[in-house]
């Protein structure tokens, strides 16, 4: 290319990039964005922090990241007594955390339960917060579709897990897999032969209806597919609680329960499932173990201070090593 050719090209290059710097200077952009004006290309910008969805949830679930204050509306006068109702998975949790809230706040005193210390577990617990029976509920399930329409959210305290147990005295000393397990719940698999065991018939003892934790163990291992119909050796237990379901295991039942509430006894051994057991934290936290999930408080929209403290007394770090002190494992 002959020389005056670069030069007459130099010259338009200066003379463009001197109209776009005075341009700049009168609509406020930078130089980075003239430049990329005038060659028509586009500059990256730094990504915002907001999250990217690609679903609109079912139901309202606040996810604290950290362990300080959430955003919740406090326009109601402080209730004369904090009542709660709610899941038997958290009593232990829920009672030390009333401990706590009686040094911070002793002029409201707390129940949990109705009456209080029984409590009736997570439906239990959702239906008297949403009759206006209690003010605050503790669940160890999501909410359902139903519920979150009727005005509760949840609020994320602790991480738990759920085990699936055998007598101590079992033959069966192997692990299951997750297909194994839902077959054996579903009324498919109902010898312990099938699963690597002796030739005897396996007593199921599925939780009580009101039960959180029977309809988060409906969710993840059944796929929210029926049980099996209750039968000689397919019992649902009347009441919410695991010290009857684990006397009744003998040497050929099954069950399930919060962890924390079996990890220590002497009368059960904990199944592996998939080949991870419950107790692993680790695994539990980083959800590897397939029956883990979160436990929660749920309230009403509208809320007291009150009821605002207690959250976060429960999401503080205090509350975290309360959790950790009952067995839950730490959000963070």
């Amino acid at each position: 290319m002959p020389p005056f050719v670069y030069v007459g090209l130099a010259a338009l290059l200066t003379i463009g990039g001197s109209y776009f710097a005075f341009k700049d200077k009168l609509t406020g952009k930078s130089a980075s964005e003239s430049t990329a004006n005038a060659l028509n290309t586009t500059v990256p910008t730094t990504p915002q922090s907001e999250p990217i969805t690609t679903e609109q949830p079912t139901v309202q679930e606040i996810q604290p990241t950290t362990a300080l204050p959430i955003a919740i509306d406090t326009s109601l006068p402080d209730p004369a007594v904090l009542s709660m109702e709610g899941s038997t998975t958290m009593v232990t949790l829920i009672q030390r955390l009333r401990n706590a809230y009686a040094q911070i706040n002793p002029n409201i005193p707390t129940t949990y339960g109705q009456p209080d210390g029984f409590p009736k577990g997570s439906t239990k617990g959702i239906e008297a917060l949403m009759n206006n029976s209690v003010v605050m509920a503790a669940t160890s399930r999501p909410l359902k579709p139903q519920e979150a329409q009727a005005g509760i959210q949840v609020v994320a305290i602790a991480r738990d897990a759920v085990a699936v147990v055998v007598g101590v005295n079992n033959p069966f000393k192997g692990g299951l897999t997750q297909e194994q397990l839902r077959q054996i719940y579903q009324g498919k698999i109902i010898n312990w032969s099938q699963v690597g065991g002796v030739d005897a018939p396996i007593k199921v003892i599925n939780r009580a209806a009101t039960s959180g934790t029977r309809d988060f163990f409906k969710s993840v291992v059944l796929l929210e597919q029926p049980f099996a119909a209750d039968s000689t050796n397919f019992i649902t237990f009347p009441n919410d609680e695991t010290t009857g379901i684990i006397r009744k295991l003998g040497n050929d039942g099954i069950g399930y329960a919060t962890v924390s509430q079996v990890e220590n006894q002497q009368l059960v051994r904990i199944v592996p499932i998939n080949g991870i057991s419950p107790t692993d934290k680790t695994a539990v936290q980083n959800s590897k173990y397939l029956v883990s999930r979160n436990v929660y408080l749920a309230l009403r929209k509208q809320n007291s201070p009150a009821i605002k403290q207690f959250i976060d007394l429960a999401l503080s770090p205090q509350g975290q090593q309360i959790a950790q002190q009952s067995d839950f494992i730490s959000l963070k």
